[in-house]
């Protein structure tokens, strides 16, 4: 029998602190384990400080664990980087504010010193809804319309991984709900293994195949929840019980979930 593939992203047993003091540190995650399959989309819940973000930063490789592993396609996240197959977007859209929607999508051709694929960018313009915005300047787009420029952004080099960071968390109640929506038909289309960091509970049962629930700090596992509810995923699902079921569940976890009080630890 073949062996099973790699997990796309897998984290065993991770361990990180972070210096506070020269003499001490605090533990963000203790034992953290995660595996997100091809294809799947996976939320992060959990309570503020509880190291939902510094999960993501160590699939990004913009941390290091203390202890443990970190894989992606089965290597580690720094041979993704190189090779520009990791696409990311932060809460904060760090779009150059002087360049148009097409530029700022085209911007990782031009890092990775590849030729701009200009059919591939005009997909993504009309994939984001934003083919009639193609040279507006960021300060030209609302809020919303400057998060889509950086997912099609994060999906021009067509990644293996896509991580998101609180994406929409800047955004009002009604665009959030809608960039939910678009987010959802954009992963519809693309399928691609998605690892979600939110606090909105709403937001993570519409998106997800799975919900992976945090403990407080040092942040470990404390459930997993499948969302079995059919896909396409629209604004008649948010209306179902078992929608309603599962955020009523998934939030009495969060509300259990308060932060574990830690002292500072001598640093080793």
């Amino acid at each position: 029998m073949p062996e099973p593939a790699a997990p796309a992203i897998a984290l065993s047993e991770i361990v990180k602190d972070f210096p506070i003091r020269r003499d001490s540190t605090v533990r963000a995650l203790d034992g953290f384990d995660l595996t997100v399959a091809h294809g799947e989309f996976v939320a992060i819940l959990g309570p503020s400080g509880c190291g939902k973000s510094t999960v993501l930063r160590l699939v990004a490789g913009l941390e290091q664990a203390t202890l443990g592993e970190v894989r992606v396609e089965g290597r580690g996240p720094a041979e993704l980087i190189r090779e520009h197959r990791l696409g990311v977007a932060f809460q904060e859209h760090a779009l150059l504010p002087w360049a148009s929607a097409r530029s700022n999508i085209e911007l990782p051709f031009k890092v990775a010193g590849r030729p701009v694929d200009r059919s591939r960018v005009d997909e993504l313009l009309n994939l984001v809804g934003l083919a009639g915005f193609a040279d507006a300047r960021p300060r030209q787009l609302s809020g919303g319309m400057r998060q889509r420029v950086a997912i099609a952004r994060a999906l021009a080099l067509e990644p293996d991984v896509l991580l998101l960071d609180e994406p929409f968390g800047a955004l009002d109640a009604v665009t959030r709900r809608r960039m939910n929506l678009e987010l959802a038909r954009i992963w519809q289309a693309q399928r691609i293994t998605t690892l979600l960091v939110t606090h909105d509970v709403d937001e993570a049962v519409l998106l997800a195949d799975r919900v992976v629930v945090m403990t407080g700090r040092p942040g470990r596992v404390r459930h997993v929840q499948r969302v079995d509810i059919p896909r396409p995923r629209g604004t008649e699902v948010t209306r179902e019980p078992a929608f309603h079921e599962l955020v009523d569940m998934l939030t009495g976890l969060l509300d259990e979930a308060e932060p574990a009080a830690q002292s500072p630890r001598p640093a080793a």
